[in-house]
C-alpha cells in the first residue's frame, strides 16, 4: 500500500477502506506520511467529501490517537454538550448545574476562545484561583461531588486532530464539512458519555454562516455518533445576534449566575430549556416540553443548581461565594456608553461585530498565544425587536485600556441596525433539532 495511491483514489472520488484510512493516519502520526502528502489528501477530501463509512473510520482513528477520558465509574447518566462557538455563549455554565440537579453529570472537555468567539475555559478562569481538573482522577472527584465534570483540552486527547488541523489552517481546508465533523466528534467520542448534545450555531457570529451549512454539519456529526453507537442530538440555534446581554468573560459568569437565579434572557432560556427537554425526552422522563419546563422552573426556584455551581467553583479553587454576591467578580471599572442616535426598532445586532469589538479591547484572542483581560467586555441594553428612543443606551463597553476603545466603539455602533419598522414580530433562537 502506498500513500500516493490513496491520495489518487480520493482525488478521483473513490472511498477509502478502514484499512486504507488506518494506513494513512497511523503513518501520518508516526511521521511516515509527509505533511505535503496529508495536505494533498485533505484537499482531495475538500473537493470530493467522504462517505459516512469513511468518515466514521476516519473519526475513530483520530479518537484512538490519544487518551480516552474514562468517567463511567461515576455511575451517573453523562451528558457531553458541545457548542460550535458563538458570541455571548454561556450555555455550558448555566446548563451543567441544572443537569446536576436532575441527577445527571456533565462530561465535557472545554476550550479557550479564539477570534470573536468566547471559550468556556476563559469564562471560568476569570474567577480568582479557578483551576480546571488536571487529570481523570480530579475530574471524577468533582464530578461525583457536584455532577459537573469539566476540564480543559489535553494535548494527550486526540493529538492527531491538532496535527491535522495545523495543516488545514494553512491549506484552506478548514471549512470542509467532513473534516469539521471528524474534528469535533473525535474529541466527543474520546470522552465517555451516554449522550452527546451538539449546539450548532448558524448566522453572522458563527462559523456556519447559513442554516444549510449548519444542517449539513449537524447531519454528518449525528451520523458519526449514531454509527459509533453513541446517542447524538444536534440542535441548530441562531447566532445572528449575541446570546444574552453580556459578552466578555467575567460579565458572562455574572449573567450565568443571574440566569440561575431565574433572570434569563429569552434566547438563553430557549436554548437551555430545549437542550434539557431533548435529554429528558430521550431518557423517557417527560413526554412534552411543558413537563420539562415545569421541572426546570421548579429547580431554578429551589436554587439547587446555583448551590451546585458554587460547590463546583469551591472544589475548583474559588474561595469567594460569587453565586451569593456577584460583586466579588472583578469587572473593569471604566465604562463607555453607546447611545442611540435615532429612534426606531432594532432589526439587527451583528454578533460578529460585537464579538470583534469585545476582542479588540482584550476580551478575546486574535492569536492563540494572546493574553486576555478577563474583566473587560460589552453589556447590551437592548436586543433585536426592542424599540429604542434617540438618546437611549444601546450598550456599554467595559474597558481598562483605552488604546483601542475608539475602534471598539465604532464596531458596536455599526452592529446595531435601527429602522422605523419592525422586520419580524416573533424571534426564535432554536431553528431545528436533528437526531
Amino acid at each position: 500500500m502506498r500513500t500516493v495511491d490513496l491520495i489518487d483514489k480520493k482525488k478521483r472520488g473513490g472511498n477509502l477502506s478502514k484499512k486504507e484510512i488506518d494506513f494513512l493516519l497511523d503513518g501520518y502520526i508516526q511521521g511516515k506520511v509527509e505533511d505535503y502528502q496529508m495536505s494533498a489528501f485533505l484537499m482531495a477530501v475538500y473537493f470530493n467529501g467522504m462517505s459516512d463509512e469513511e468518515l466514521l473510520n476516519f473519526t475513530i482513528n483520530m479518537k484512538n490517537s490519544g487518551e480516552i477520558i474514562k468517567l463511567k465509574s461515576s455511575k451517573k447518566f453523562l451528558v457531553d454538550k458541545h457548542s460550535t462557538g458563538g458570541v455571548g455563549d454561556k450555555i455550558t455554565i448555566i446548563l451543567s448545574p441544572i443537569l446536576a440537579s436532575l441527577g445527571m453529570g456533565t462530561a465535557k472537555l472545554s476550550g479557550k476562545g479564539l477570534g470573536h468567539t468566547g471559550g468556556t475555559i476563559d469564562k471560568f478562569e476569570s474567577l480568582n484561583n479557578f483551576k480546571f481538573s488536571q487529570n481523570n482522577k480530579e475530574l471524577l472527584n468533582i464530578l461525583n461531588s457536584t455532577g459537573i465534570g469539566l476540564m480543559g483540552y489535553s494535548e494527550k486527547v486526540v493529538p492527531l486532530d491538532k496535527k491535522i488541523y495545523s495543516l488545514r489552517d494553512v491549506t484552506a481546508t478548514v471549512d470542509s464539512i467532513p473534516l469539521i465533523a471528524s474534528s469535533i466528534m473525535s474529541k466527543k467520542l474520546a470522552v465517555e458519555s451516554d449522550i452527546i448534545v451538539l449546539d450548532v450555531k448558524a448566522g453572522d457570529g458563527a462559523f456556519m454562516k447559513n442554516i444549510s451549512q449548519a444542517e449539513e454539519l449537524s447531519k454528518r456529526m449525528v451520523n458519526i455518533g449514531k454509527n459509533y453507537g453513541r446517542k447524538t442530538i444536534a440542535i441548530i440555534s441562531e447566532m445572528d445576534e449575541p446570546l444574552g446581554y453580556n459578552i466578555g468573560n467575567s460579565l458572562e459568569i455574572i449573567e450565568s449566575i443571574d440566569s440561575l437565579n431565574g433572570n434569563f434572557s429569552d434566547d438563553i432560556k430557549e436554548v437551555v430549556y430545549e437542550i434539557i427537554y431533548q435529554i429528558l425526552l430521550f431518557r423517557k422522563k417527560v413526554t412534552s416540553y411543558s413537563e420539562a419546563k415545569d421541572i426546570i422552573d421548579k429547580l431554578i426556584e429551589s436554587k439547587k443548581p446555583l448551590k451546585l455551581l458554587q460547590k463546583f467553583l469551591n472544589l475548583s479553587g474559588v474561595e469567594d461565594n460569587v453565586t451569593e454576591n456577584v460583586n466579588l467578580i472583578k469587572i473593569a471599572d471604566n465604562k463607555l456608553k453607546i447611545i442611540s442616535n435615532k429612534e426606531g426598532y432594532i432589526n439587527k445586532i451583528s454578533a460578529k461585530k460585537i464579538g470583534e469589538a469585545a476582542m479588540i479591547i482584550g476580551a478575546g484572542r486574535s492569536k492563540k498565544d494572546d493574553k486576555i483581560d478577563y474583566s473587560v467586555g460589552i453589556k447590551l441594553h437592548k436586543k433585536v425587536l426592542d424599540y429604542v428612543k434617540k438618546g437611549e443606551i444601546l450598550a456599554e463597553i467595559y474597558y481598562n485600556d483605552n488604546a483601542k476603545l475608539s475602534e471598539s466603539k465604532i464596531l458596536v455602533e455599526e452592529a446595531f441596525l435601527i429602522e422605523d419598522f419592525k422586520k419580524n414580530s416573533i424571534k426564535k433562537t432554536i431553528i431545528k433539532v436533528i437526531q
